[in-house]
C-alpha cells in the first residue's frame, strides 16, 4: 500500500505536524516516496457519533443493503466511528466492510411488553428476567448493552420507569462483570436516580436530569449523551398525544429545558458526548449539527468538537492522531474552532488509511 502524507494543525492542538500513513496507522517519523494528500490547514480526529442506529428506518427495522447506506450517508458526514445505540437487524457483516465506518454495537433494546417502540427491542416478560437478558446482550454486542428506562405507562398516563431499583442494580453488575458498559434510554425524571445508584455508564436523552442527580453523574462519572437535534421532536410527540395530556403536557416541559440541562451538566462536569439518534425520526449524517447544538446549550466550540471527536473516540476506546493509532481522520482548509460550519466540508475523509472522500 503507498504512504500517504498529510500536514497541518492536528487537533486538539495548535500546532502544525507532518503526519504519514502506513497500512492503516499513523506515523510521526517521515516515510521516504509518501504521497501528499492535504498540505495546510487542519486536521480533526474522526468524527463519533455516539448514539446511531445504523438499521431502524422511519418504519421499523430495514434490510442489511438499506442499513449499508445509512452508513454510507454518516462517514461522507465525516462520521468515521458509530456506538450503535440498539439495533433490531444484525449489522456485524456491515463491520467486516472497510469502507463503512466502524461500528460499536450495543445489541438490542431491553425493554418491557408495550413499553417502547414495536419491532426494534427485546420484550423482557417478567423484572426479574432482566439480568439474564443483559448477560445475553453483552454476548451479542460489543462492549455496551442498551436499557429502555423509561417510557410512557398508558395505565399512568404518563411517562415511568421500566425496572425496579434491585434488578438494574443485579444487571448492571452482570454486565460490568462481564466486562460491558450499560446505557439507557430516559426521558423523565422517575427513572434517573435508580439507573445511576445501580452504577449505570451512561444516559441517552437525559431531559429529565435535575441539579442534585447532574451533580451525581459528574462524581460518578456517568456520561451523558442528550441527542438534542432529536428532543426537538418532542413537541411534536406531545401533539400528537391527544390522549395523554399529562404525557404531552411533560414531553413540552422537558423541551423546554432540555438546553439548560445540557448546561448544566457541563459546567458540573458530567462527560457529554454527541448523538444524533439517527434512525427512525432522524436522518443519517447530521452529526455536526448535533455538535452545534451543544455548542448553543453551552459548550465551547473546541468543546463541542471533542464531544464529537477526539473526547468521544478515547470514551469508546479509540484514540486520537498520534503514533500507531487507526489513521481515521478528516482535513480542513479552515480551523473548525472558529466557525463549526467549516465541519460540514472536510477538504479529505479518511478511513482505516484509504482517502474515502
Amino acid at each position: 500500500m503507498t504512504a500517504l502524507h498529510l500536514r497541518g494543525v492536528v487537533l486538539p492542538g495548535d500546532a502544525e505536524r507532518d503526519i504519514w500513513v502506513v497500512n492503516g496507522r499513523v506515523r510521526t517519523q517521515p516515510v521516504p516516496g509518501a504521497e501528499t494528500v492535504f498540505d495546510g490547514g487542519y486536521i480533526v480526529p474522526g468524527l463519533v457519533d455516539a448514539h446511531c442506529h445504523v438499521g431502524i428506518g422511519p418504519q421499523g427495522p430495514v434490510d442489511l443493503d438499506t442499513a449499508a447506506a445509512q452508513a454510507e450517508t454518516d462517514r461522507d458526514a465525516g462520521t468515521l466511528l458509530i456506538r450503535d445505540c440498539g439495533a433490531p437487524i444484525d449489522t456485524r457483516p456491515l463491520q467486516e466492510r472497510l469502507d463503512l465506518p466502524r461500528i460499536i454495537r450495543a445489541g438490542r433494546h431491553l425493554t418491557r411488553p408495550r413499553r417502547y417502540i414495536p419491532h426494534l427491542g427485546i420484550d423482557v416478560g417478567e423484572p426479574e428476567q432482566l439480568p439474564a437478558a443483559v448477560a445475553e446482550q453483552v454476548e451479542y454486542g460489543d462492549g455496551w448493552v442498551k436499557l429502555v428506562g423509561d417510557w410512557i405507562d398508558r395505565d399512568e398516563g404518563d411517562l415511568a420507569p421500566l425496572w425496579p431499583q434491585d434488578v438494574l442494580k443485579e444487571a448492571i453488575d452482570v454486565a460490568h462483570a462481564a466486562g460491558a458498559r450499560v446505557t439507557a434510554h430516559v426521558f423523565g425524571e422517575d427513572a434517573l436516580p435508580g439507573l445511576i445508584e445501580a452504577g449505570i455508564d451512561c444516559i441517552e436523552h437525559g431531559t429529565g436530569l435535575t441539579t442534585d442527580v447532574i451533580a451525581e453523574m459528574a462524581r460518578r462519572g456517568t456520561a451523558l449523551v442528550p441527542t438534542l437535534i432529536n428532543i426537538e421532536n418532542f413537541p411534536g410527540i406531545a401533539s400528537g398525544a391527544g390522549k395523554y395530556p399529562k404525557y404531552a403536557q411533560h414531553m413540552l416541559d422537558l423541551h423546554a429545558r432540555a438546553g439548560s440541562m445540557v448546561a448544566e451538566a457541563v459546567a458540573a462536569g458530567v462527560p457529554v458526548y454527541a448523538g444524533t439518534d439517527a434512525g427512525g425520526g432522524i436522518a443519517h449524517g447530521r452529526l455536526v449539527d448535533e455538535i452545534v447544538a451543544l455548542h448553543k446549550a453551552g459548550m465551547t466550540a473546541e468543546q463541542a468538537i471533542a464531544s464529537g471527536s477526539w473526547a468521544a473516540r478515547s470514551w469508546l476506546g479509540w484514540s486520537g492522531l498520534d503514533e500507531g493509532t487507526a489513521a481515521d481522520l478528516l482535513a480542513f482548509d479552515e480551523d473548525p474552532r472558529l466557525d463549526l460550519e467549516v465541519l460540514r466540508s472536510p477538504k479529505r475523509i479518511m478511513l482505516r488509511g484509504r482517502v474515502v472522500g
